[in-house]
């Protein structure tokens, strides 16, 4: 790609907007670990909201929806829409009873919630486990991206991209804290979406030019659109194999939003088991069932049970409604530029083959910016890789400095030894995760390796908040079990398909902590009943321990109103849904006429859902603390 001076005065400024403004929060969050890693526990809803959007679009994240796309059409992107409903469960279930808990990290709630040396142990190996190991292998998916991104742009070789990035991530994350991410976050949040909408009209812009014979965004959308809709997914596409082919009624169209039910293997993978299993089965950083990691962490740092609930209501509808469309319209406008992975190669001769696979499709659209908006995008992906890597250090950091090494080795010293610690550990995470990417090969294998590691736990950290039979030793059995059969399932069943292998893991993890649950050792009745009186759990699970701490079910009932959280769940998942399908064929219509009533149906459906969504948060909101 040609930079001219002009767009690398603009990545400067970018770069300078984004990281200038937390220099100065250096010595608010150096005072102690609560400001370090919880910012004081004072952030506001719309800050804590903004930070968790950012987060989650990472420099690797429209490298993967670009791969969905070419691989598996539109509706491939169920894979991430299905965790909708882990999104809105967290909001309206679980956000206030983290809040409510009072913890400065979501694994300090294992000492609150059980008892005993298991509790303890639970605490401690998951600060290493998540902390280092599974931290690090998502940050390194980030940096391979980057490192995809750059190869094909700049012709970087995976190390340089390493060491520009990290002195700017490690450097900020270790000088600023919690309190600087969240900046950061807000600033780059603005300029990514600016990028990414750019880069989706530029695409647009050359898919006019070459379908339609002119540059014009909108005859290029119109093209674009008419030239898909008789097309389908080559499924497996190739080097030399193209990745669509016309329209026969076996494969799966294009541009369809809901997958072709007659392709059992695929609808099985990319629909079935994500809307039925994965997103209460299996955990995933930033789409936890029941809430967890940084997710949690901003829950936490939230100044009230109000702004809990706000933010993460905000970055679910910024996650699924406003993000998702510009990625899409690019990736399919790459199938029309480059059809095959031959030539992504042969437009990018001098990059790296052995980097580029169908998510790098995202980054060589990227060539069609002008001057002025290569700098924007520059930014943006600079951004972009930022803002995910600097949570994954403070919060990475957080759980090896609070939940282990001050928890189990130092207990005794000043605040301003554990801000030493954790900057220290923020530069070894990020020089251990840069090592990882080196070993990885796309964004689809990480994605999978993390689901499966994860498989079967989900459940367990729903039901934990409402049952006092799960016990530590379900979560030790839980993760022992769902690593073990990550790695055994696979091998024992080698015909079988992800998403078959993963349905068996889920299986068996499940009931072997159900057991657990039944016949190992309880909980301390005194930690249940003290977790009670300070969380104040909803249902059955708990009526004798809420008898013990004195709550009556009443109060318990006004605290949690189950019954509107359940309507908020049920019109917020609605809402997300009948927008983002709806915007989907508003786009659509510019090229296929016949999509008018489903569009305007869906927009009525959303109407209905929002009005009762905002009826359900403003009661919520007025009621909680």
């Amino acid at each position: 790609m040609n930079v001219s001076w002009i767009d690398w005065v603009i990545v400067a400024v970018t770069i300078l907007v984004c990281f200038v403004p937390a220099l100065f929060l250096a010595k608010r969050s150096a005072s102690s670990t609560t400001e370090f890693f919880a910012s004081g526990r004072s952030v506001p809803w719309w800050l804590a909201g903004l930070s968790m959007v950012a987060t989650t679009f990472s420099s690797d994240t429209p490298n993967w929806v670009t791969e969905q796309v070419r691989r598996y059409g539109v509706a491939g992107n169920w894979q991430w829409w299905a965790f909708v409903l882990t999104g809105i469960a967290t909001v309206f279930f679980f956000a206030r009873l983290w809040r409510r808990s009072g913890v400065l990290t979501d694994l300090e709630f294992y000492e609150l919630r059980y008892s005993g040396k298991e509790a303890s142990w639970v605490r401690g190996f998951r600060a290493v486990y998540l902390g280092l190991f599974f931290n690090c292998f998502i940050m390194g998916m980030v940096t391979l991206a980057a490192c995809k991104i750059a190869n094909i742009l700049f012709g970087l070789a995976p190390w340089q991209t390493i060491l520009l990035t990290g002195v700017l991530n490690v450097v900020f994350a270790a000088h600023s804290g919690l309190w600087g991410v969240l900046v950061i976050d807000m600033i780059q949040f603005f300029i990514k979406m600016t990028a990414v909408f750019a880069a989706a009209w530029f695409s647009l812009v050359e898919v006019g030019r070459r379908l339609a014979g002119t540059p014009d965004g909108w005859l290029g959308l119109k093209a674009l659109v008419g030239t898909l809709a008789t097309q389908q997914v080559v499924q497996g596409a190739g080097d030399a194999q193209p990745v669509m082919s016309m329209k026969d009624g076996s494969g799966q169209p294009i541009l369809d939003m809901m997958p072709n039910f007659a392709m059992s293997d695929l609808v099985l993978m990319i629909f079935l088991m994500p809307i039925a299993i994965s997103w209460w089965a299996n955990w995933y950083p930033g789409a936890e069932p029941g809430g967890g990691s940084y997710i949690a962490q901003r829950m936490l740092a939230s100044k009230s049970e109000k702004d809990s609930l706000g933010g993460t209501l905000f970055f679910n509808l910024a996650h699924y409604v406003l993000r998702p469309w510009p990625w899409i319209i690019t990736a399919l406008c790459s199938i029309i530029v480059y059809p095959d992975l031959a030539s992504i190669k042969a437009a990018f001769p001098t990059a790296d083959a052995s980097l580029i696979g169908h998510d790098s499709a995202f980054p060589a659209m990227l060539k069609f910016l002008p001057v002025g908006f290569v700098g924007l995008m520059i930014g943006g992906l600079i951004a972009a890789n930022s803002s995910t890597i600097l949570t994954h250090l403070n919060w990475g950091s957080s759980y090896l400095v609070h939940d282990f090494y001050r928890r189990f080795i130092r207990r005794d010293a000043t605040e301003a030894h554990y801000v030493a610690a954790g900057r220290l550990t923020t530069v070894f995470l990020f020089a251990f995760s840069a090592l990882l990417s080196l070993g990885m090969s796309s964004a689809q294998q990480a994605f999978q390796v993390l689901l499966s590691i994860g498989a079967g736990t989900g459940l367990l950290y729903i039901a934990r908040w409402f049952w006092w039979r799960v016990s530590a030793w379900c979560e030790i059995v839980a993760m022992a079990v769902s690593l073990i059969t990550s790695l055994a399932v696979p091998r024992l069943m080698p015909e079988a398909g992800f998403a078959v292998t993963t349905i068996v893991q889920v299986g068996l993890t499940t009931i072997a902590w159900l057991i657990t649950a039944f016949v190992g050792p309880a909980t301390d009745r005194a930690t249940l009943v003290a977790f009670v009186q300070k969380v104040k759990p909803s249902g059955p699970g708990w009526t004798a321990q809420r008898a013990a701490a004195g709550l009556s079910d009443a109060e318990v009932a006004r605290e949690n109103q189950i019954g509107t959280s359940l309507l908020g769940w049920v019109a917020g998942c609605v809402v997300i849904w009948s927008s983002l399908f709806a915007i989907g064929n508003f786009l659509y219509l510019s090229g296929d006429p016949s999509r008018t009533t489903n569009a305007w149906i869906l927009a009525g459906v959303f109407t209905v859902s929002g009005v009762v969504l905002l009826q359900v948060t403003r009661k919520l909101w007025s009621t909680a603390k």
